[in-house]
Protein backbone atom coordinates (compact mmCIF):
# COMPACT_ATOMS: atom_id res chain seq x y z
CA UNK A 1 0.00 0.00 0.00
CA UNK A 2 1.27 3.63 -0.92
CA UNK A 3 2.68 5.48 2.17
CA UNK A 4 0.80 9.30 2.22
CA UNK A 5 4.29 10.36 0.68
CA UNK A 6 3.48 8.30 -2.10
CA UNK A 7 0.31 9.30 -2.21
CA UNK A 8 0.67 13.47 -2.61
CA UNK A 9 1.23 13.39 -6.19
CA UNK A 10 -2.12 11.95 -6.24
CA UNK A 11 -3.86 14.17 -3.90
CA UNK A 12 -2.78 17.43 -5.37
CA UNK A 13 -3.73 16.38 -8.94
CA UNK A 14 -7.16 15.70 -7.79
CA UNK A 15 -7.08 19.43 -7.31
CA UNK A 16 -5.78 20.27 -10.47
CA UNK A 17 -8.55 21.37 -12.61
CA UNK A 18 -9.72 25.06 -14.29
CA UNK A 19 -12.55 26.28 -15.02
CA UNK A 20 -13.52 25.19 -18.04
CA UNK A 21 -15.33 26.32 -21.12
CA UNK A 22 -15.26 30.15 -19.90
CA UNK A 23 -13.14 32.39 -22.23
CA UNK A 24 -14.84 33.29 -25.45
CA UNK A 25 -12.70 33.89 -29.11
CA UNK A 26 -12.51 38.05 -27.53
CA UNK A 27 -11.20 37.08 -24.05
CA UNK A 28 -8.77 34.63 -25.56
CA UNK A 29 -7.54 37.11 -27.76
CA UNK A 30 -7.54 39.48 -25.27
CA UNK A 31 -4.94 37.52 -23.42
CA UNK A 32 -2.90 38.39 -26.43
CA UNK A 33 -3.15 41.46 -27.30
CA UNK A 34 -2.70 42.24 -23.79
CA UNK A 35 0.66 40.00 -23.86
CA UNK A 36 1.81 41.90 -27.09
CA UNK A 37 0.67 45.19 -25.87
CA UNK A 38 0.09 47.31 -29.05
CA UNK A 39 0.49 50.73 -26.53
CA UNK A 40 3.79 50.05 -25.05
CA UNK A 41 5.34 49.50 -28.63
CA UNK A 42 3.92 52.94 -29.29
CA UNK A 43 4.85 54.48 -25.55
CA UNK A 44 8.18 53.12 -25.18
CA UNK A 45 10.00 50.83 -27.77
CA UNK A 46 9.40 52.58 -31.07
CA UNK A 47 12.45 55.49 -28.89
CA UNK A 48 14.27 52.03 -29.20
CA UNK A 49 13.29 50.93 -32.83
CA UNK A 50 14.56 54.26 -33.73
CA UNK A 51 18.15 54.60 -32.08
CA UNK A 52 18.55 50.46 -34.02
CA UNK A 53 17.35 51.13 -37.20
CA UNK A 54 16.93 55.07 -37.79
CA UNK A 55 13.71 55.55 -40.85
CA UNK A 56 13.87 51.95 -41.43
CA UNK A 57 12.01 51.08 -38.46
CA UNK A 58 8.40 50.43 -39.74
CA UNK A 59 10.47 47.90 -41.98
CA UNK A 60 11.72 46.08 -39.32
CA UNK A 61 8.48 45.55 -37.85
CA UNK A 62 7.08 43.90 -40.74
CA UNK A 63 9.90 41.51 -41.19
CA UNK A 64 9.46 40.60 -37.59
CA UNK A 65 5.65 40.08 -37.99
CA UNK A 66 6.27 38.06 -41.45
CA UNK A 67 9.14 35.71 -39.17
CA UNK A 68 6.30 35.18 -36.53
CA UNK A 69 3.37 34.18 -38.48
CA UNK A 70 5.54 31.57 -39.69
CA UNK A 71 6.31 30.27 -35.94
CA UNK A 72 2.53 30.91 -35.75
CA UNK A 73 2.02 28.67 -38.65
CA UNK A 74 3.75 26.01 -36.94
CA UNK A 75 2.06 26.73 -33.36
CA UNK A 76 -1.68 26.25 -35.03
CA UNK A 77 -0.62 22.79 -36.14
CA UNK A 78 -0.86 21.49 -32.66
CA UNK A 79 -3.19 24.14 -31.66
CA UNK A 80 -6.16 23.23 -34.24
CA UNK A 81 -5.74 19.04 -33.67
CA UNK A 82 -4.95 19.45 -29.52
CA UNK A 83 -5.48 21.81 -26.70
CA UNK A 84 -4.76 22.16 -22.73
CA UNK A 85 -3.28 24.67 -20.54
CA UNK A 86 0.09 25.80 -21.17
CA UNK A 87 -0.16 24.32 -24.02
CA UNK A 88 2.55 25.49 -25.86
CA UNK A 89 4.67 23.37 -23.38
CA UNK A 90 2.57 20.54 -24.37
CA UNK A 91 2.59 20.91 -27.75
CA UNK A 92 6.39 21.01 -27.80
CA UNK A 93 6.53 17.87 -25.94
CA UNK A 94 4.38 16.06 -27.99
CA UNK A 95 6.67 16.99 -31.03
CA UNK A 96 10.17 16.78 -29.22
CA UNK A 97 9.67 14.48 -26.11
CA UNK A 98 10.49 15.38 -22.33
CA UNK A 99 13.85 17.11 -22.82
CA UNK A 100 13.15 19.48 -25.88
CA UNK A 101 9.50 20.19 -25.02
CA UNK A 102 10.51 21.04 -21.44
CA UNK A 103 13.22 23.23 -22.19
CA UNK A 104 10.38 24.89 -24.76
CA UNK A 105 8.45 25.31 -21.39
CA UNK A 106 11.28 26.43 -19.30
CA UNK A 107 12.33 29.01 -21.89
CA UNK A 108 8.52 29.77 -21.93
CA UNK A 109 8.71 30.54 -18.09
CA UNK A 110 11.59 33.01 -18.55
CA UNK A 111 10.09 34.88 -21.13
CA UNK A 112 6.64 35.43 -19.37
CA UNK A 113 8.50 36.31 -16.63
CA UNK A 114 10.68 39.17 -17.81
CA UNK A 115 7.95 40.81 -20.63
CA UNK A 116 5.88 40.63 -17.16
CA UNK A 117 8.61 42.24 -15.44
CA UNK A 118 8.49 45.16 -18.43
CA UNK A 119 5.25 45.50 -17.80
CA UNK A 120 5.25 46.46 -14.16
CA UNK A 121 7.98 48.74 -15.07
CA UNK A 122 5.95 50.43 -17.18
CA UNK A 123 2.83 50.59 -15.42
CA UNK A 124 5.54 52.01 -12.89
CA UNK A 125 7.03 54.43 -15.55
CA UNK A 126 3.59 56.05 -16.32
CA UNK A 127 2.39 56.02 -12.85
CA UNK A 128 5.07 57.85 -11.66
CA UNK A 129 4.67 61.01 -14.56
CA UNK A 130 1.09 61.21 -13.68
CA UNK A 131 2.12 61.86 -9.99
CA UNK A 132 4.63 63.98 -11.05
CA UNK A 133 2.16 66.36 -12.15
CA UNK A 134 0.57 66.72 -8.78
CA UNK A 135 3.89 66.91 -7.31
CA UNK A 136 4.61 63.73 -6.31
CA UNK A 137 8.85 63.58 -5.53
CA UNK A 138 10.66 60.79 -7.69
CA UNK A 139 12.45 58.93 -4.59
CA UNK A 140 13.25 54.63 -5.20
CA UNK A 141 10.52 53.67 -2.57
CA UNK A 142 8.09 55.20 -4.93
CA UNK A 143 8.92 53.00 -7.61
CA UNK A 144 8.74 49.84 -5.03
CA UNK A 145 5.64 50.57 -3.88
CA UNK A 146 4.38 51.46 -7.29
CA UNK A 147 5.80 47.74 -8.25
CA UNK A 148 3.68 46.45 -4.97
CA UNK A 149 0.59 47.95 -6.70
CA UNK A 150 0.54 46.92 -10.03
CA UNK A 151 1.48 43.17 -8.69
CA UNK A 152 -0.85 42.57 -6.08
CA UNK A 153 -3.82 43.93 -8.28
CA UNK A 154 -2.67 41.64 -10.62
CA UNK A 155 -2.17 38.46 -8.61
CA UNK A 156 -5.79 39.82 -7.02
CA UNK A 157 -7.41 39.18 -10.51
CA UNK A 158 -5.90 35.94 -11.72
CA UNK A 159 -6.25 34.37 -8.75
CA UNK A 160 -10.09 35.28 -8.39
CA UNK A 161 -11.23 34.70 -11.58
CA UNK A 162 -9.88 34.26 -15.14
CA UNK A 163 -12.67 35.54 -17.40
CA UNK A 164 -12.63 38.67 -14.92
CA UNK A 165 -9.68 39.57 -16.18
CA UNK A 166 -9.47 38.62 -19.64
CA UNK A 167 -12.92 41.01 -19.64
CA UNK A 168 -10.38 43.95 -17.87
CA UNK A 169 -7.79 43.12 -20.28
CA UNK A 170 -10.08 43.26 -23.36
CA UNK A 171 -11.07 47.04 -22.16
CA UNK A 172 -8.00 48.46 -20.75
CA UNK A 173 -6.15 47.67 -24.23
CA UNK A 174 -9.19 48.80 -26.53
CA UNK A 175 -9.48 52.13 -24.45
CA UNK A 176 -5.55 52.71 -24.78
CA UNK A 177 -5.08 51.72 -28.28
CA UNK A 178 -8.01 53.54 -29.30
CA UNK A 179 -6.37 56.84 -27.41
CA UNK A 180 -2.84 56.40 -29.53
CA UNK A 181 -5.13 56.21 -32.63
CA UNK A 182 -7.15 59.34 -32.09
CA UNK A 183 -3.72 61.36 -31.30
CA UNK A 184 -2.34 60.22 -34.59
CA UNK A 185 -4.83 61.22 -36.22
CA UNK A 186 -4.40 64.73 -35.02
CA UNK A 187 -0.50 64.40 -35.70
CA UNK A 188 -1.27 63.20 -39.43
CA UNK A 189 -4.33 65.84 -40.16
CA UNK A 190 -1.24 68.57 -39.30
CA UNK A 191 2.01 67.11 -40.94
CA UNK A 192 0.82 65.07 -43.47
CA UNK A 193 1.48 60.93 -44.32
CA UNK A 194 4.02 60.87 -47.03
CA UNK A 195 7.84 60.93 -45.87
CA UNK A 196 10.31 59.30 -48.64
CA UNK A 197 12.72 59.43 -46.48
CA UNK A 198 11.61 56.35 -45.11
CA UNK A 199 11.39 54.37 -48.46
CA UNK A 200 15.33 55.48 -48.99
CA UNK A 201 16.90 52.18 -48.59
CA UNK A 202 20.42 53.35 -49.70
CA UNK A 203 22.74 52.56 -46.53
CA UNK A 204 20.21 49.80 -45.03
CA UNK A 205 22.75 46.62 -44.01
CA UNK A 206 21.82 43.16 -42.72
CA UNK A 207 22.97 44.26 -39.37
CA UNK A 208 20.92 47.37 -39.40
CA UNK A 209 17.92 45.24 -39.56
CA UNK A 210 18.96 42.18 -37.97
CA UNK A 211 19.63 44.53 -34.87
CA UNK A 212 15.58 46.08 -35.37
CA UNK A 213 13.91 42.78 -35.80
CA UNK A 214 15.48 41.71 -32.49
CA UNK A 215 13.48 44.84 -31.65
CA UNK A 216 10.19 43.86 -33.17
CA UNK A 217 10.56 40.65 -31.28
CA UNK A 218 10.20 42.49 -27.95
CA UNK A 219 7.01 43.93 -29.29
CA UNK A 220 5.41 40.80 -31.24
CA UNK A 221 5.66 38.09 -28.59
CA UNK A 222 2.99 36.95 -27.11
CA UNK A 223 0.61 35.93 -29.45
CA UNK A 224 1.05 32.65 -28.36
CA UNK A 225 -0.49 33.21 -24.97
CA UNK A 226 -3.74 32.77 -25.98
CA UNK A 227 -2.93 28.59 -26.53
CA UNK A 228 -2.03 28.86 -22.31
CA UNK A 229 -5.72 28.48 -21.89
CA UNK A 230 -6.58 25.36 -23.73
CA UNK A 231 -8.74 23.95 -20.61
CA UNK A 232 -10.25 27.50 -20.06
CA UNK A 233 -11.75 28.13 -23.57
CA UNK A 234 -14.92 27.58 -25.58
CA UNK A 235 -14.21 25.66 -29.02
CA UNK A 236 -10.92 25.37 -28.17
CA UNK A 237 -9.44 24.14 -31.56
CA UNK A 238 -10.83 26.37 -33.35
CA UNK A 239 -11.34 29.53 -31.14
CA UNK A 240 -7.52 29.38 -29.85
CA UNK A 241 -5.94 29.56 -33.57
CA UNK A 242 -7.97 32.41 -34.72
CA UNK A 243 -6.88 34.19 -31.58
CA UNK A 244 -3.50 33.54 -32.64
CA UNK A 245 -3.28 34.40 -36.13
CA UNK A 246 -5.84 37.68 -35.01
CA UNK A 247 -3.55 38.88 -32.64
CA UNK A 248 0.09 38.72 -34.76
CA UNK A 249 -1.90 40.55 -37.77
CA UNK A 250 -3.46 43.23 -36.19
CA UNK A 251 -0.73 43.93 -33.51
CA UNK A 252 1.94 44.03 -36.45
CA UNK A 253 -0.25 46.48 -38.44
CA UNK A 254 -0.01 48.69 -35.83
CA UNK A 255 3.01 48.12 -35.13
CA UNK A 256 4.22 49.22 -38.72
CA UNK A 257 1.58 52.30 -38.67
CA UNK A 258 2.52 53.75 -35.35
CA UNK A 259 6.31 53.32 -36.07
CA UNK A 260 6.16 55.06 -39.23
CA UNK A 261 4.44 57.85 -38.07
CA UNK A 262 6.01 58.34 -34.83
CA UNK A 263 8.97 59.08 -37.03
CA UNK A 264 7.64 61.15 -39.39
CA UNK A 265 6.11 63.32 -37.08
CA UNK A 266 9.35 63.97 -34.73
CA UNK A 267 11.32 64.43 -38.08
CA UNK A 268 14.46 66.68 -37.02
CA UNK A 269 12.73 67.46 -33.01
CA UNK A 270 15.49 67.93 -29.96
CA UNK A 271 16.20 65.68 -28.77
CA UNK A 272 15.73 63.51 -31.31
CA UNK A 273 13.22 60.08 -31.42
CA UNK A 274 15.81 57.69 -29.20
CA UNK A 275 16.09 59.89 -26.71
CA UNK A 276 12.68 60.35 -25.77
CA UNK A 277 11.20 58.81 -22.70
CA UNK A 278 7.86 59.24 -23.62
CA UNK A 279 7.22 60.39 -27.47
CA UNK A 280 3.30 60.28 -27.26
CA UNK A 281 3.29 63.06 -24.64
CA UNK A 282 5.70 64.80 -26.59
CA UNK A 283 3.77 64.52 -29.57
CA UNK A 284 1.34 66.08 -27.60
CA UNK A 285 2.91 69.02 -25.95
CA UNK A 286 3.51 69.39 -29.60
CA UNK A 287 0.58 70.19 -30.87
CA UNK A 288 -0.59 71.91 -27.84
CA UNK A 289 -2.61 69.07 -26.46
CA UNK A 290 -1.53 68.47 -22.68
CA UNK A 291 -4.73 66.78 -21.73
CA UNK A 292 -3.99 64.71 -24.39
CA UNK A 293 -0.88 63.24 -22.80
CA UNK A 294 -2.19 63.35 -19.52
CA UNK A 295 -5.02 60.36 -21.33
CA UNK A 296 -1.97 58.83 -23.11
CA UNK A 297 -0.15 58.63 -19.86
CA UNK A 298 -3.11 57.09 -18.15
CA UNK A 299 -4.07 54.54 -21.09
CA UNK A 300 0.01 53.19 -21.13
CA UNK A 301 -0.18 52.85 -17.65
CA UNK A 302 -3.31 50.75 -17.84
CA UNK A 303 -2.08 48.84 -20.63
CA UNK A 304 1.33 47.69 -18.80
CA UNK A 305 -0.79 46.45 -15.96
CA UNK A 306 -2.55 44.55 -18.69
CA UNK A 307 0.34 43.25 -19.78
CA UNK A 308 1.52 42.09 -16.58
CA UNK A 309 -1.47 40.23 -15.63
CA UNK A 310 -1.77 38.86 -19.14
CA UNK A 311 2.29 37.42 -18.56
CA UNK A 312 1.01 36.09 -15.09
CA UNK A 313 -1.87 34.21 -16.11
CA UNK A 314 0.28 32.94 -19.29
CA UNK A 315 3.30 32.10 -17.26
CA UNK A 316 1.51 30.29 -14.03
CA UNK A 317 -0.16 28.04 -16.86
CA UNK A 318 3.26 26.65 -18.39
CA UNK A 319 4.36 26.27 -14.81
CA UNK A 320 0.94 24.56 -13.93
CA UNK A 321 1.53 22.23 -16.87
CA UNK A 322 4.93 21.60 -15.47
CA UNK A 323 4.16 20.62 -12.56
CA UNK A 324 1.84 17.82 -13.80
CA UNK A 325 4.26 16.64 -15.92
CA UNK A 326 6.38 16.35 -13.10
CA UNK A 327 9.21 18.67 -13.96
CA UNK A 328 7.90 21.24 -10.65
CA UNK A 329 6.60 19.83 -7.48
CA UNK A 330 3.35 18.69 -7.61
CA UNK A 331 1.91 21.59 -5.82
CA UNK A 332 2.57 23.69 -8.85
CA UNK A 333 0.03 21.88 -10.46
CA UNK A 334 -2.67 22.50 -7.88
CA UNK A 335 -6.14 25.32 -8.62
CA UNK A 336 -8.00 26.67 -6.13
CA UNK A 337 -10.62 24.74 -4.69
CA UNK A 338 -13.80 27.58 -5.30
CA UNK A 339 -12.07 30.09 -8.49
CA UNK A 340 -10.36 26.79 -9.63
CA UNK A 341 -7.47 28.86 -10.78
CA UNK A 342 -3.87 27.63 -10.90
CA UNK A 343 -3.24 29.86 -7.79
CA UNK A 344 0.18 28.45 -6.36
CA UNK A 345 1.65 29.10 -9.89
CA UNK A 346 0.01 32.65 -10.21
CA UNK A 347 1.64 33.40 -6.61
CA UNK A 348 4.85 32.17 -7.94
CA UNK A 349 4.90 34.24 -10.73
CA UNK A 350 3.37 37.73 -8.48
CA UNK A 351 6.59 37.07 -6.31
CA UNK A 352 9.53 37.04 -8.89
CA UNK A 353 7.98 39.90 -10.76
CA UNK A 354 7.75 41.92 -7.63
CA UNK A 355 11.34 40.69 -5.94
CA UNK A 356 13.64 41.10 -9.51
CA UNK A 357 12.45 44.55 -9.99
CA UNK A 358 12.42 45.85 -6.44
CA UNK A 359 15.99 44.42 -5.35
CA UNK A 360 17.12 46.18 -8.82
CA UNK A 361 15.83 49.22 -7.85
CA UNK A 362 16.73 49.09 -3.70
CA UNK A 363 20.46 47.48 -4.32
CA UNK A 364 20.54 50.91 -6.73
CA UNK A 365 19.47 53.58 -4.25
CA UNK A 366 22.07 51.37 -1.98
CA UNK A 367 24.94 51.51 -4.01
CA UNK A 368 24.14 55.05 -4.69
CA UNK A 369 23.94 56.33 -1.30
CA UNK A 370 27.46 54.10 0.32
CA UNK A 371 29.66 54.65 -2.40
CA UNK A 372 28.34 58.19 -3.90
CA UNK A 373 29.60 56.69 -7.32
CA UNK A 374 26.60 54.37 -8.38
CA UNK A 375 28.87 51.84 -10.21
CA UNK A 376 25.81 49.89 -10.28
CA UNK A 377 22.35 52.17 -11.14
CA UNK A 378 19.24 51.10 -12.42
CA UNK A 379 16.02 53.39 -13.13
CA UNK A 380 12.77 52.30 -13.64
CA UNK A 381 13.26 52.71 -17.37
CA UNK A 382 16.48 50.18 -17.62
CA UNK A 383 14.34 47.96 -15.65
CA UNK A 384 11.90 47.98 -18.90
CA UNK A 385 14.54 47.67 -21.36
CA UNK A 386 16.16 45.21 -19.68
CA UNK A 387 13.65 42.94 -18.95
CA UNK A 388 12.08 42.76 -22.06
CA UNK A 389 15.56 42.22 -23.63
CA UNK A 390 15.35 39.12 -21.30
CA UNK A 391 12.08 37.95 -22.23
CA UNK A 392 13.03 38.25 -26.11
CA UNK A 393 15.38 35.67 -25.80
CA UNK A 394 12.95 33.50 -23.91
CA UNK A 395 10.87 33.70 -26.72
CA UNK A 396 13.01 33.00 -29.09
CA UNK A 397 13.71 29.68 -27.50
CA UNK A 398 10.56 28.90 -27.27
CA UNK A 399 9.50 29.37 -30.80
CA UNK A 400 12.91 27.69 -32.44
CA UNK A 401 11.73 24.82 -30.20
CA UNK A 402 7.96 24.76 -31.94
CA UNK A 403 9.13 25.09 -35.06
CA UNK A 404 11.23 22.16 -34.99
CA UNK A 405 8.53 20.51 -33.10
CA UNK A 406 5.51 21.15 -35.30
CA UNK A 407 7.19 19.24 -38.38
CA UNK A 408 8.38 15.87 -36.14
CA UNK A 409 4.33 15.84 -34.38
CA UNK A 410 2.82 15.81 -38.00
CA UNK A 411 5.51 12.86 -39.14
CA UNK A 412 4.40 10.99 -35.90
CA UNK A 413 0.71 11.24 -36.21
CA UNK A 414 0.81 10.19 -40.31
CA UNK A 415 0.05 14.00 -41.64
CA UNK A 416 3.37 15.43 -42.30
CA UNK A 417 3.33 17.23 -46.03
CA UNK A 418 6.28 18.86 -47.78
CA UNK A 419 4.74 22.26 -47.43
CA UNK A 420 4.82 21.58 -43.66
CA UNK A 421 8.50 21.59 -43.81
CA UNK A 422 9.47 24.48 -45.98
CA UNK A 423 7.49 26.35 -43.15
CA UNK A 424 9.42 25.26 -40.61
CA UNK A 425 12.68 25.99 -42.52
CA UNK A 426 11.53 29.42 -42.96
CA UNK A 427 10.67 29.75 -39.27
CA UNK A 428 14.15 28.54 -38.19
CA UNK A 429 15.84 30.22 -40.15
CA UNK A 430 14.11 33.88 -39.62
CA UNK A 431 14.62 33.44 -36.43
CA UNK A 432 18.07 33.50 -36.77
CA UNK A 433 18.36 36.94 -37.26
CA UNK A 434 17.37 38.16 -34.15
CA UNK A 435 19.25 35.15 -32.56
CA UNK A 436 22.07 36.20 -34.86
CA UNK A 437 21.52 39.96 -33.94
CA UNK A 438 21.61 39.40 -29.94
CA UNK A 439 25.16 38.83 -30.21
CA UNK A 440 26.58 40.53 -33.26
CA UNK A 441 27.84 43.05 -32.89
CA UNK A 442 28.21 43.39 -29.97
CA UNK A 443 25.69 45.34 -27.97
CA UNK A 444 27.19 47.90 -24.95
CA UNK A 445 26.74 46.60 -21.45
CA UNK A 446 24.98 45.70 -19.79
CA UNK A 447 23.49 43.70 -22.99
CA UNK A 448 26.18 42.15 -23.32
CA UNK A 449 25.86 39.95 -20.98
CA UNK A 450 22.48 38.85 -21.22
CA UNK A 451 23.76 36.16 -23.61
CA UNK A 452 25.22 34.48 -21.37
CA UNK A 453 22.93 34.99 -18.45
CA UNK A 454 20.10 33.33 -19.85
CA UNK A 455 22.25 30.58 -22.01
CA UNK A 456 23.27 29.49 -18.05
CA UNK A 457 19.72 29.27 -17.21
CA UNK A 458 19.14 27.25 -20.46
CA UNK A 459 21.59 24.88 -19.11
CA UNK A 460 20.09 24.93 -16.13
CA UNK A 461 17.03 24.20 -17.13
CA UNK A 462 18.34 21.06 -19.42
CA UNK A 463 20.22 19.68 -16.26
CA UNK A 464 17.32 19.79 -13.98
CA UNK A 465 15.01 18.26 -16.51
CA UNK A 466 17.27 15.57 -17.63
CA UNK A 467 18.13 14.29 -14.10
CA UNK A 468 16.55 15.77 -10.86
CA UNK A 469 13.25 16.52 -11.92
CA UNK A 470 11.88 13.00 -10.61
CA UNK A 471 13.96 12.91 -7.40
CA UNK A 472 10.88 13.63 -5.13
CA UNK A 473 8.60 11.74 -6.86
CA UNK A 474 9.60 8.19 -7.43
CA UNK A 475 5.68 7.13 -7.81
CA UNK A 476 4.88 9.95 -9.56
CA UNK A 477 4.37 8.20 -12.62
CA UNK A 478 1.96 5.17 -11.03
CA UNK A 479 -0.14 8.07 -9.44
CA UNK A 480 -0.52 10.97 -12.11
CA UNK A 481 -1.74 8.90 -14.79
CA UNK A 482 -5.25 7.71 -12.61
CA UNK A 483 -5.33 11.58 -11.40
CA UNK A 484 -5.23 12.94 -15.33
CA UNK A 485 -7.78 10.14 -16.73
CA UNK A 486 -9.96 10.72 -13.96
CA UNK A 487 -9.82 14.70 -14.91
CA UNK A 488 -9.93 13.98 -18.74
CA UNK A 489 -7.33 16.29 -19.00
CA UNK A 490 -6.79 16.48 -22.99
CA UNK A 491 -2.98 16.51 -22.58
CA UNK A 492 -2.79 13.34 -20.13
CA UNK A 493 -0.89 11.54 -23.33
CA UNK A 494 1.70 14.56 -23.36
CA UNK A 495 2.21 14.23 -19.54
CA UNK A 496 2.71 10.50 -19.20
CA UNK A 497 5.19 11.11 -22.18
CA UNK A 498 6.87 14.10 -20.40
CA UNK A 499 7.03 11.47 -17.20
CA UNK A 500 8.20 7.71 -19.10
CA UNK A 501 9.70 8.87 -21.56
Amino acid sequence: MATETEMEPFHLLTRSKLRSNCLNFWEILAQSVALISPTMTAALIVPLMFGTAGEWGWLCYAFGTVMLFFVAMNLNQFAKRSTSAGSMYDYSVRGLGKIGGGIGGWCLIWAYLFIGIAGVSGFTHFAKILLGLVGVPDVPILSIGLFAVCVFIAWFMSYKDVQLSALMMLIMEAVSVSLVLILMAIVCAHTGVVDTAQFNFSGISLSIVGLGVVVAVFSGVGFEAATAFGEEAKNPLKTIPRAVYASLIATGLFFVLITYLETLALKGHNPTLDNLVAPLNTLSDMFHLPWMGVLISAGAMISFFALALSCMNSGARIIFSMGRSGIFHMAAATSHHKNLTPHVALSVMALLQFIIPAFGILASAVNLSTTGSGTFHMEVIDAFNWAGTFGAFGFCGGYFVISIAAPVYLKRIGELKPMNIVISVLAVLLLLVPAIGTVYPEPSPPFNYFSYIFGAYVLVGIIWIAFFRRAKFPHLKAQIEPALIRQEIPSASVGMDAVSA
